[in-house]
């Protein structure tokens, strides 16, 4: 957990007590934005309100807050000396219902969006793992911002695909403009179009499904934003895979029509293609192995490479693309484990390493200056899982992996 430092606004933040499964969980060691959980009400603040953080060794910080009434709220987050935070807001049950990196601009995150009555929890964490301090500000939209923004905002709502309401800059709509609901499980639908050609995407949905919509085009660096068709924000997504966005919605999506508001971070004349599928559980799971989120299974189900009971240096070489290529080896008595990827200034290769239990014990994307990863982990008897990608969509290089192991002296 992050170590608190300061509060700009509010006095010192009271840790939550006597509280659990705060979030899902999230928040139950987090902290009351506010000062105290009355002090903390979005809705009723006469300013916005901030903390100061550290995080340290790719953990979080977690700010509460409450909201007593619907409130458009913003959230938001800035680094200090180059840090690049990212965010995510969680509601009371622990799902994520907006998840940003730059919206903020030069590297800031933000989001706006309504909230209804409950519980919520902002967490910030540092873009590459790196150390980091930073400010997290939460506030109603009438009230100062911490970030400059990206032109973001709650759409106004207009005539929708199928008759209903939807946001009034739509008009132009995903599959042919009627129900996408027999497409979702059949390859689902797509359109390609800049941000500058069109901002807003309409469809419309004939019976509750669960869907997946996707962004994709890193050199645009696209966000989306799905709302319903009274403008009631649905979901956010900015970075899910490198600078591409998804939003898995595994809870049915109720009958309906729906926007989905386009903004390009970097090159907004660049096409985005937008596809919106039936959510798929198994190939969900396949996607948290290849990005590194999960470790995958040892049952043979997914390939994993054994390297057997890990020897004191020992040598691999890989040719490494832009999903994980598994590793898994075996320790025998505690110690001390360092592993190094070298890829020669060929590609940005990131790592992490799982215990056997699906515990993240570390991971790395850039050390020493350069490019190059490198984990040094303290490792107890068991089967550790490391895997090894490539950063950047479509990239592909030689790494080579350097273990190295290292036992208490006797």
């Amino acid at each position: 957990m992050a170590v608190l430092t300061a509060l700009a606004t509010a006095g010192f933040a009271m840790p939550v007590a006597a509280q659990s499964n705060i979030c899902g969980g999230v928040g139950d060691a987090g902290q009351w934005i506010g000062g105290t959980e009355a002090g903390s009400d979005v809705s009723t603040a006469t300013s916005h309100m901030e903390q100061m953080a550290i995080v340290l060794m790719g953990n979080e910080y977690v700010a509460l807050f409450n909201v007593s009434q619907p409130t458009g709220v913003r959230v938001e987050a800035a680094g200090r000396g180059g840090g690049d935070p990212v965010i995510d807001l969680r509601d009371s049950a622990g799902t994520i219902i907006l998840s940003d990196d730059d919206s903020g601009g030069e590297g800031s995150s933000r989001g706006e969006l309504q909230l209804n009555p409950g519980t919520y929890c902002l967490s910030m964490n540092s873009y590459d793992g790196a150390p980091m301090t930073g400010f997290v500000r939460v506030g109603r939209l009438e009230q100062e911002a911490l970030t400059q923004g990206l032109g973001m905002g709650i759409p106004d709502v207009g005539p929708g695909p199928s008759g209903g309401s939807g946001c009034t800059s739509v008009s132009n709509y995903i599959g042919d403009g009627g129900p996408i609901d027999r497409n979702l499980m059949s390859g689902g639908a797509s359109v390609t179009a800049s941000v500058d050609q069109i901002d807003a995407w309409g469809f419309s949905l004939a019976s509750a499904a669960s869907i997946s919509v996707t962004a994709e085009n890193e050199m645009a660096d696209p966000v989306i934003t799905i709302f319903d068709s009274m403008g009631n924000f649905v979901a956010e997504n900015d970075d899910f895979d490198g600078l591409n966005s998804r939003i898995d919605l595994t809870t049915p999506l109720a009958a309906g029509d729906y926007c989905i508001e386009m903004r390009a971070l970097s090159d907004t004349s660049a096409p985005v293609t937008v596809s919106i599928t039936g959510y798929d559980p198994a190939a969900a799971l396949v996607g948290l192995y290849e990005r590194g989120e999960a470790s995958p299974p040892l049952d043979g189900s997914y390939p994993v490479t054994p390297l057997g009971p890990l020897a004191n240096r020992v040598r691999k070489d890989l040719q490494v693309g832009d999903v994980n290529t598994w590793l898994s080896f075996e320790i025998d008595s505690a110690g001390l484990v360092l592993i190094e990827g070298v890829s020669n200034g060929i590609g940005d290769p990131i790592m992490v390493l799982y215990d056997d239990f699906g515990r993240l014990v570390s991971e790395n994307d850039d050390y020493g200056g350069n490019l190059d990863p490198l984990i040094s982990a303290r490792v107890n008897p068991g089967t550790y899982l490391v895997g090894i990608r490539q950063l950047s969509e479509g990239q592909n290089g030689l790494v080579r992996l350097l273990f190295e192991r290292y036992v208490p002296a006797p």
